[in-house]
């Protein structure tokens, strides 16, 4: 088990494979992202029975809770890629790091807003400065930070430096926002659907959230090896492979 990660390990470290990887890859991860994001958001909007409480207004968790878990997941994603790119200078950790983070962006900014959107109906307000929400808002503040700092730096090797360390050090905030509703007193509802122990979320509800989940999350890998496979033939332009990629393509 162990050689076998150590292998993939540095077979993704290098870039000509990692291109190969994506090739392989997206043409079935694209459609199979899409195909279960269509049929969680159908079956949870449409389908779904009305909640006892809120009505039909908490039908946006079929948006708000896969944003939401995928910007905390990407951002994690992010740590780890910076650790690696400011401990071994894995160049493939930099790329990584430089392609998860607009997606990531994207999914916090969805997140606040459909939270928003669900908090009026539930606590009579679009926003508090509550924990849950104040740290969801920093964990937008640090995915643009990111994207700034390697936009800011001509060197990418700089930027990439940069942008690493800041995010392995937001990754304490993902921690805040995941915990706050346990160690702070916030509007926002505990956790319902848990991967350890019973969920209170029942079955018929439950389901097509997590069919959402999984179709967003493979959506979001799906943007990562797309922007890390542009990203590898702008590094890696005057290599031989690419030149010979290049070739192959106009002949």
């Amino acid at each position: 088990m162990w050689k076998t990660i150590k292998r993939w390990y540095h077979q993704l470290g290098s870039p000509r494979y990692f291109y190969r990887f994506c090739e392989a890859v997206l043409p079935w991860l694209v459609p199979v992202s899409l195909a279960l994001l269509a049929v969680g958001l159908i079956w949870g909007l449409v389908y779904a029975p009305v909640e006892r409480y809120q009505g039909d207004s908490y039908r946006i968790i079929y948006i708000h809770v896969p944003a939401s878990s995928g910007a905390l997941m990407g951002y994690i994603a992010m740590g780890v890629a910076g650790l690696v790119a400011l401990v071994w200078r894995m160049k493939m950790a930099e790329v990584m790091l430089k392609a998860l983070a607009p997606f990531g962006a994207a999914l916090a900014a969805v997140s606040l807003l459909t939270g928003a959107l669900w908090g009026k109906p539930t606590w009579g307000t679009y926003w508090q400065w509550d924990a849950r929400m104040t740290s969801m808002l920093i964990l937008l503040f640090l995915y643009l930070g990111i994207m700034a700092l390697q936009n800011a730096i001509r060197d990418p090797r700089q930027a990439a430096r940069a942008a690493a360390l800041l995010a392995v050090v937001g990754v304490i905030n993902v921690v805040i926002v995941k915990y706050s509703v346990e160690w702070l007193n916030t509007l926002h509802q505990g956790a319902t659907l848990k991967v350890v122990g019973e969920s209170s979320i029942d079955a018929s509800m439950k389901w097509p959230l997590l069919i959402s989940m999984a179709g967003l999350w493979l959506l979001y890998a799906a943007n990562v090896l797309i922007r890390a496979r542009t990203e590898v033939l702008s590094r890696e332009r005057r290599s031989g492979w690419v030149r010979r990629l290049v070739r192959d393509e106009e002949a």
